[in-house]
Parts: C-alpha cells; sequence; structure tokens
C-alpha cells in the first residue's frame, strides 16, 4: 500500500466531517423508533384480539415486517450511529435486538468482524455459511448433504432464506454467553402466548409465516451488500478504503428502498463510515461516488433485482465444479 493510498481516505473522511454527515439524527432516530414499537405493539394488541382465526397469518406477516425494522434499529445502535453515549447506543440494541431474539452482544461481535474485513475468505464470518460455498475452495472442502446443498445453491438460495429467523434464535441462544438466559426467556415467552390465543394448527402456522418472512426479509437485506463482490484471501494489498469499496455494492432506489432496506442499500458509505447516521447515507453517497470515480476505484451500483441476479450468478458459477461428475 503506497502513502497516497493511505492518505486517500483521509481526504475523504475530511470531506465528510467537513459536510457535517457525522452528526447525531436523533430526532429522525426518536420519530423511526416510536413509529416502529407503536406498529409492532399495534400487531400484538390486533394478535390478541383476532383470537383464534387464519385472519392471524397476516398479522404475521406484519409482525416478520416489523421485526426487521427493529433488527434494523438494533444494527444502527450497534455501530454506535444514534447516540453519542455507548451506553445508551447499547440499551437501544439490547432492548430491540431483545424484542426480536436475538443476541445484541453476539450479533454485535460477528458484525464488527464482518466490518473489518469484509468478503475475506477466511476471515468475514459472513462468507462463512455450512450450506453455501462463497469460492470453489469452499465448495471442495463440502461433503456428504452438504457438498448437494452447495452444488444447487442457487437454487437453493431463496428457500433457504426461509430458515434464517430460526438460525438467527439457535445461534444467539447457542453463542450469546450471559444473555443465553434471556433468549430463552424470549422463546418461551413468544411460544407460550402464541399457544395461549391460538389452537395447535393454528399456532404452528402462524409461528412458522412469522419466523420465516423474517428470516426471508432478513436475508434479502443483507444478501445483495457484498455477495457476488470479489472475495479476498489472506495477503491481500488492498488498504481500507478499496478494501471496503471494492467488496460491497449498493443498491439503487429512493426513499422506498431506503426504507425497505434499512438504509443497507448505501453499503458502500456504510462501510466507510459505520457510525453514521442512516439518515445521512443518502447524502454521503454523492461524495463517495465523486471521488472514487476521481481516483479510478470502482464503485458497484445496481438496481434491487438485477443485485439478486447477481449474488444467483455467483453462487451458481462457484457451484459448477461441484455439479461436475466424479470420473
Amino acid at each position: 500500500m503506497t502513502t497516497r493510498q493511505a492518505s486517500d481516505f483521509a481526504q475523504l473522511a475530511a470531506s465528510i466531517k467537513q459536510a457535517g454527515l457525522l452528526r447525531r439524527r436523533r430526532g429522525n432516530y426518536y420519530v423511526r423508533m416510536t413509529a416502529n414499537l407503536l406498529v409492532y405493539a399495534g400487531a400484538w394488541v390486533a394478535f390478541a384480539l383476532l383470537g383464534d382465526s387464519w385472519w392471524q397469518l397476516a398479522v404475521a406477516v406484519v409482525l416478520a415486517v416489523m421485526s426487521t425494522q427493529l433488527s434494523f434499529i438494533g444494527h444502527d445502535a450497534g455501530h454506535k450511529q444514534i447516540f453519542s453515549s455507548r451506553k445508551w447506543n447499547e440499551i437501544t440494541g439490547l432492548v430491540h435486538s431483545g424484542l426480536v431474539g436475538v443476541s445484541y452482544g453476539w450479533w454485535v461481535g460477528k458484525h464488527n468482524r464482518h466490518h473489518a474485513n469484509p468478503n475475506h475468505e477466511d476471515e468475514d464470518p459472513d462468507v462463512d455459511i455450512s450450506v453455501l460455498a462463497f469460492t470453489q475452495r469452499q465448495g471442495a472442502a463440502k461433503s456428504g448433504p452438504l457438498r448437494w446443498i452447495a452444488s444447487h445453491q442457487a437454487a437453493l438460495f431463496f428457500p433457504l432464506l426461509l430458515l434464517e429467523g430460526f438460525a438467527l434464535h439457535w445461534h444467539s441462544i447457542r453463542h450469546s454467553g450471559r444473555e443465553r438466559y434471556l433468549m430463552i426467556a424470549n422463546v418461551v415467552v413468544y411460544l407460550a402466548v402464541v399457544f395461549w390465543v391460538l389452537s395447535p394448527v393454528y399456532a404452528v402456522a402462524f409461528i412458522l409465516v412469522h419466523q420465516a418472512l423474517w428470516g426471508f426479509y432478513m436475508g434479502c437485506s443483507f444478501a445483495p451488500n457484498h455477495k457476488g463482490m470479489p472475495v479476498l484471501s489472506a495477503g491481500h494489498t488492498l488498504d481500507f478504503l478499496r478494501k471496503q469499496v471494492l467488496t460491497s455494492r449498493n443498491v439503487r432506489g429512493g426513499w422506498f428502498v431506503d426504507l425497505l432496506l434499512g438504509g443497507l442499500n448505501y453499503q458502500i458509505e456504510h462501510h466507510l463510515f459505520p457510525s453514521m447516521p442512516r439518515p445521512h447515507l443518502r447524502h454521503a453517497q454523492v461524495i463517495v461516488r465523486e471521488f472514487c470515480a476521481q481516483h479510478g476505484i470502482s464503485y458497484a451500483q445496481c438496481g434491487l433485482f438485477r443485485s439478486y441476479g447477481y449474488v444467483l450468478q455467483h453462487l451458481h458459477e462457484v457451484a459448477a465444479p461441484l455439479r461436475e461428475r466424479r470420473v
């Protein structure tokens, strides 16, 4: 890495700071959090009033959407985007993550490792998924049922996302340390409430719809950000700026995509400035994209559905050797 490359990020950071884009936006977050919690609470009130009915599946859909929106707030709190105080960010993160049954401590630790080495084959936990292969080396290491799943991973990718919510609960209980008991309590209370109000058939259907759609929405929000972008390995020589930009992809869209993806559609800017409040990301994009153009740094951006196409294309190509018949 040259001295010039090392100074590039300092120059960009100075421009971002001068534009005031690192200032907190507490008012925006207060409105966002209040609206989310009111809708979330209202859905549970509707659940209680509806009783034993198939209409509860509509409530499950609303809860899946709002569980993801609460998770986005937990994500922002984990990056200290909301408050200057570490204490209040942690409280906010614990509350929002706790409501959806995800361990805040486990997830923040895992996510910070991802930010430090995005799309790194050996160091990014988000490319270390047992049922998927993001490089041919990962694919070659799989055997048995996991090899078969990986060989068809492009076709199975979206169906597998339906299990992501259940996986998040399991990992939260398994790896959360002192939070483990809170995570177990969350599951117990959730199941008790659902089975108290609903008969067994309705209860199981409600749980499957709620948890499967929540996991699907979460997976669809995070997958476009890095999957299908260059995967790094040990010995790469990229500086911080280029490492973050070249392994990330932005998703084009207006206010609806911003809301739908919780600001994760500005993945490049988020990775360069993780503590930047979500409302500032779209303004930072103008500065970052122009800076990258001036310095000859590739800046990836596409539409939402095209981003999924890139993900599936990458998964299909990586799995090609696994689909070949063994001689």
